[in-house]
């Protein structure tokens, strides 16, 4: 019987770098993280991403002998093909950064990169909400909205490294919509992100009639008005705070149809802090989309949420190591 092989997956984000030791079956060992402080500069963010490594390997109780290949997940604009983050704007002042070629000439280990969205997404394929399937799409909803979209092994990356964009699917008219972070109007982050939620709730309770506790909450609390407090509002019976995340719902399920009629998945997941409300969310997400897409298509796709949390990009770039060896 073959020995089963050992990857790294580094998953940087913009406060933290997690990363751990996941064998070619998918089995996890302890997860390591440590601050990025990208005002450090690149250089010194580099170093870090290597001693991140470093630590995840001896958490493993292993070497670096041990390591077939070496996976490493980013977020911000990025050319995947060349291994560059290109300019991201929560990594600032980092510029053309050349990840891949760095870490691979650093351990002498094959290395591969990708955005972490699309990490994320391949992770959940892996062994999270999406094992078993042979397609699927996944939607994280933080701060912004990203995704990413699997076909067997195969990340969706597209000739820009800009496939699997969900957050900037149009689902409003591009001259009327709501303003997102990209300048453009009518995407789907302006509407469904965390932060929209936030914002939408602000809107809706300065027109909003009835009895609602958000209002008092938000009154008391303005600077700790989050999606979360919302989501609890709703669960607990306001109906101020239950339209807000109806609307969520329903934009939702208007960026899923869009993936359904555009790349017909098996799956589809969505993960993020706004899923920790559960399954009467995702409930509604699965009515809407049931409701409004392709009948066929529509009927048969799985709406899932996510299963691996913030392992799922560390995860997801050890999987990518993984295929680099097969």
């Amino acid at each position: 019987m073959a020995a089963v092989l050992n990857f790294v997956g580094l998953d940087v984000g913009g406060t933290t770098m997690k990363a751990a030791v996941v064998d070619g079956n998918g089995t996890v060992s302890p997860s390591v993280s440590l601050r990025t402080n990208p005002e450090r500069g690149q250089e010194a963010g580099l170093e870090t991403m290597g001693e991140t490594i470093r630590q995840a390997v001896a958490a493993a109780g292993l070497t670096l002998a041990d390591i077939a290949a070496i996976g490493v997940a980013t977020p911000g604009l990025m050319d995947i093909r060349a291994g560059l983050i290109l300019d991201p704007p929560n990594l600032k002042p980092w510029k053309n950064v050349p990840v891949r070629d760095r870490i691979a000439a650093l351990f002498g280990k094959p290395t591969a990169f990708q955005n972490d969205a699309n990490a994320a997404a391949f992770g959940e394929k892996w062994t999270g909400a999406g094992r078993g399937a042979q397609s699927m799409v996944m939607f994280t909803l933080g701060t912004g909205v990203g995704g990413g979209i699997i076909f067997g092994d195969t990340v969706i990356e597209g000739t820009h490294s800009h496939g699997g964009e969900l957050g900037h699917l149009r689902i409003d008219l591009p001259d009327r919509g709501r303003l997102c972070g990209c300048g453009a109007r009518g995407c789907l982050e302006a509407y469904a992100s965390a932060t929209a939620v936030t914002r939408r709730a602000r809107e809706e309770m300065a027109s909003w009639r009835g009895p609602t506790k958000l209002k008092e909450f938000y009154a008391a609390n303005d600077d700790e008005l989050t999606a979360k407090v919302i989501f609890d509002l709703a669960a607990s019976g306001d109906d101020c705070a239950a339209k807000i995340v109806d609307d969520t719902a329903y934009y939702l399920a208007l960026g899923a149809c869009a993936t359904i009629a555009t790349v017909d998945p098996e799956v589809i997941v969505f993960g993020g802090g706004m899923t920790d409300a559960g399954e009467w969310f995702r409930t509604k997400i699965d009515a809407d989309v049931r409701r409004y897409a392709l009948p066929f298509p529509g009927n048969s796709v799985r709406i899932v949420f996510a299963e691996l949390g913030s392992d799922a990009g560390f995860i997801g770039a050890a999987a990518c190591a993984k295929l680099l060896m097969t």
